[in-house]
């Protein structure tokens, strides 16, 4: 069902541009202006890149985890927490814009770092944050993972949103979660595709690009797919060697808007260029593609091939409370009775 205020028809628009590398304030002071640009064209949603904030970490792919830890410390200090004075002025500028933010952020976390997205609401509703599941290959040296609950889709003005990052769009059972979740509308956010270009086509454009794609084929969703570029600033920073600087290179954004029949609705920039891509959405046309075949409705199968989605919250500490004096004598009763537990500490 949609909201009250729900549209039906709107603009979207999608970042192709590079951080202010390892600089959080900066990149956000960049944010601003990118969200104050899309709403001037009329945009009513502006989605970034994956950890736009403070820019995505290419060193762990460029040598060993030791020669990078010169930036582990650095990177951590500019990761941006959830409740902070720069996620304030982000929220701020998507109230005063009157758009929705897509954010693609490096979620700093009491002692731990995430892949997250967030939508902030022109209204000032509460933000909605999600972490990537399963960071990819060398994400796992700097990232922690999330959980079930962040395969969900929500219900916005804009209809149903759902998100993922980068290679979560080459997991078939995550991508399913967010189709049988009825989603329209798909925040798919990348990082840039300039990496391993001569020895990893995977990494490439061409399969990424193609993911999204399809992506909108799959779940008939229009996919906004926002892609950062790699600045000159960023290659003199990570490439301290003329072998670094033959693995990565300036460029690569290839940021893209896909209609739920796989049709390209966006203008394209160049892979070296930043600005803001955009395009028409109708969510109306998402029947067109739902008639011929919905894979998590009239086109399944459940009696053959199902998904199981576990969305409880994992966390690393339960709080409990005993409805019981324990006498001080004898010490704590380590019976099961009277214990309850609360999964936030507010409710001590």
């Amino acid at each position: 069902m949609s909201l009250p205020n729900s549209l039906r028809q709107f603009k979207v628009a999608a970042v192709q541009a590079a951080p202010v590398f390892l600089d959080r304030a900066a990149t956000v002071d960049k944010a601003l202006g990118l969200i104050q640009d899309a709403a001037k064209n009329g945009a009513a949603l502006i989605a970034f890149p994956e950890c736009w904030i403070p820019g995505y970490p290419w060193y762990i792919w460029l040598d060993s985890t030791a020669w990078g830890m010169r930036f582990v410390q650095r990177y951590a200090a500019n990761g941006l927490e959830l409740n902070s004075p720069d996620m304030a002025r982000l929220q701020a500028a998507a109230e005063a814009n009157n758009i929705h933010v897509a954010l693609g952020f490096t979620e700093k976390s009491g002692g731990s770092l995430y892949i997250a997205q967030a939508i902030l609401y022109p209204d000032g509703s509460p933000m909605w944050a999600r972490r990537k599941l399963k960071p990819t290959h060398m994400e796992r040296t700097v990232f922690g993972e999330g959980h079930g609950s962040d395969l969900s889709v929500r219900e916005t003005a804009l209809g149903r949103i759902g998100m993922l990052c980068c290679w979560e769009h080459l997991q078939p059972l995550s991508k399913y979660a967010l189709y049988a979740q009825n989603e329209e509308l798909h925040i798919g956010a990348w990082p840039s595709f300039s990496l391993y270009e001569d020895v990893a086509n995977a990494l490439g454009p061409t399969v990424n690009t193609s993911a999204s794609l399809v992506y909108a084929v799959e779940g008939q969703s229009f996919v906004v797919a926002p892609c950062a570029t790699i600045s000159d600033d960023m290659v003199e920073v990570l490439c301290d060697t003329p072998e670094k600087r033959k693995l990565i290179r300036a460029g690569g954004g290839h940021a893209r808007i896909f209609g739920p029949d796989g049709r390209l609705i966006s203008n394209i920039l160049a892979e070296d260029e930043e600005g803001l891509i955009y395009a028409d959405i109708d969510l109306d046309l998402i029947a067109y593609s739902k008639a011929t075949a919905d894979p998590a409705g009239h086109y399944s199968r459940p009696d053959a091939t199902r998904l199981l989605l576990n969305r409880a919250p994992m966390r690393p500490m339960e709080y409990v409370r005993l409805d019981y004096e324990v006498p001080a004598a004898t010490g704590p009763d380590l019976s099961t009775k009277g214990r309850e537990d609360y999964s936030n500490a507010a409710t001590e």
